[in-house]
């Protein structure tokens, strides 16, 4: 086993070609090698030729052949994911060698969630600019579903928010900040707003906002109507855009379950009230994820300290 492997990792070293990778990313991604080979500008014996070289030097099948095209095998899907982030890093390389050339002090790549993006990362990112001016910064907001697998190709350098409970751990590091808590929200004009010691059976007649339905919070919303006698809303809206969201709240009567952390300033500036009705479910870690198998570069480690720091102020 130890002598294959140090075989296949001569080989890779030494005849591995990047166009080769491309060209399995490419397949991949198609489905079909010869628009594969004409998005490389290869005929399509040649890139045949390349895949089956790539077979023969690591040693297993990349694709299985159906009516339809090819399809990875589990040796392609890793071989595809792996060449992703490969390409992800010279990416990386090459934007902060420009990065560093027009005067920045290297770059960072934040995914973001709801539960972060309106407190705690502006925080950060005030640290990191008032102590590294020329770092360049980049953020991309989304929910996990979205986020980690950019994570794991190595599009993003760490991902800010509810750190998940089950999926993807595998495979990053988390470093948790602090605990939130879920709250219940409305707009003024809201009947329930103001009123004391609002029961779940007051709350009934009126629709919600609700987070999509891959995220832990829905789940908890989910198992929690069951729970109230398969309760369903008269009217949901899905969303995760929290303009949206403050916007709909403001001009409608809906209710709506957001992170503390996230609504806490509309709701000391007016702009929205908390219902006062304790949501029994929903509090969470808030923290950094970050792939396990590479380390951060000096920009990132300074984003990580500065998280670290802006979540001890908070």
């Amino acid at each position: 086993m130890i002598a294959r492997h140090s075989r296949i990792v001569d080989r890779a070293l030494t005849r591995l070609k990047l166009r080769q990778l491309r060209l399995l990313v490419a397949v991949g991604s198609h489905g079909n090698i010869q628009s594969a080979a004409r998005e490389l500008g290869v005929s399509q014996p040649a890139a045949t030729k390349m895949i089956q070289d790539l077979e023969l030097d690591f040693e297993v099948k990349l694709f299985d052949r159906t009516n339809r095209g090819v399809v990875p095998t589990v040796f392609g899907d890793t071989l595809i994911r792996h060449g992703k982030l490969i390409f992800a890093q010279v990416s990386n390389a090459a934007q902060e060698l420009d990065d560093l050339n027009e005067g920045n002090s290297g770059r960072v790549v934040v995914g973001t969630l709801l539960a972060a993006s309106t407190g705690l990362l502006p925080a950060a990112i005030d640290i990191v600019l008032t102590e590294r001016p020329k770092v360049a910064i980049k953020i991309s907001e989304g929910t996990n579903e979205v986020l980690m697998p950019a994570l794991l190709s190595g599009e993003i350098d760490m991902v800010l928010g509810r750190l998940p409970s089950h999926r993807h751990r595998d495979k990053i590091k988390q470093e948790k900040l602090f605990e939130d808590r879920v709250l219940a929200v409305v707009g003024n004009q809201h009947p329930l707003a103001g009123k004391r010691s609002v029961s779940f059976e007051q709350i009934k007649p009126y629709g919600w906002i609700l987070p999509p339905l891959e995220t832990t919070l829905r789940r908890q919303i989910d198992h929690f109507f069951v729970g109230q006698q398969q309760y369903q809303p008269p009217m949901a809206i899905e969303s995760v855009s929290y303009l949206a969201n403050r916007a709909l709240l403001q001009s409608r009567d809906l209710i709506s379950l957001m992170p503390a952390e996230v609504i806490a300033q509309d709701i000391e500036n007016g702009h929205l009230s908390k219902l006062d009705w304790i949501v029994p479910f929903g509090q969470g870690p808030i923290g950094i994820s970050y792939r396990s198998d590479t380390s951060l570069s000096p920009a990132g480690q300074a984003f990580m300290q500065a998280l670290h720091r802006a979540a001890r102020e908070r």
